[in-house]
């Protein structure tokens, strides 16, 4: 991604987050980034496909670190463990990009959908890792769908806490709480 394109990202994913979509004008991204509508117009079509192209390429990066994280692991429980370490990691590094997918995904607009879409892709992609645990006999029989969706729920939703209070994240210590609060009981000894 060149320089131009890549400011055109980042700030528009600030915008996006800080004042969400639909109070975000392609004249104040062009005014943020000091370039003209032209330029704008040359690296993205549309308000819309800046959109996508963040939640697409944000989610594709989670996957993407995902991959590679869990690439070595043998223990389905240390690949879920390496999974809430890489969400918390994204949550603080990318705090901007969560809070869009999560702002956007209720609703039926098309960038709901593209958000959705995004967010059921990679659950499906835990779901597979939970289902090889349990197909192993690692993991209690369980819900995939609905423990990979609290994984998901409950790491991202620590944001709230920063909303919240106003203090920085503290990666080991989220990551040590939530660990404890979720795993707990779920290995099947």
């Amino acid at each position: 991604m060149n320089k131009t394109k890549r400011k055109i990202f980042d700030t528009s994913m600030k915008l996006f987050a800080d004042k969400g979509y639909d109070a975000t004008s392609v004249e104040e991204i062009t005014a943020v980034v000091g370039v003209a509508k032209g330029t704008l117009y040359y690296h993205f079509s549309s308000k819309e496909e800046i959109f996508n192209f963040l939640v697409e390429e944000g989610m594709k990066l989670l996957k993407n670190s995902i991959a590679i994280k869990i690439a070595n692991k043998t223990s389905t429980l240390d690949k879920l463990k390496a999974i809430v370490l890489i969400q918390t990691k994204v949550l603080v590094k990318y705090n901007d990009l969560i809070t869009i997918v999560l702002s956007q995904v209720w609703g039926n607009e098309p960038r709901n959908i593209t958000c959705k879409k995004c967010v059921f892709e990679y659950l499906n992609l835990v779901e597979k890792i939970i289902q090889e645990g349990i197909e192993k006999g690692e993991l209690k029989n369980v819900d995939t769908q609905m423990l990979a969706s609290g994984i998901f729920g409950l790491t991202f939703s620590c944001s709230m806490y920063q909303l919240k209070t106003g203090k920085e994240i503290d990666i080991q210590r989220t990551y040590d709480e939530i660990i404890s609060a979720l795993f707990l009981g779920l290995e099947n000894q």
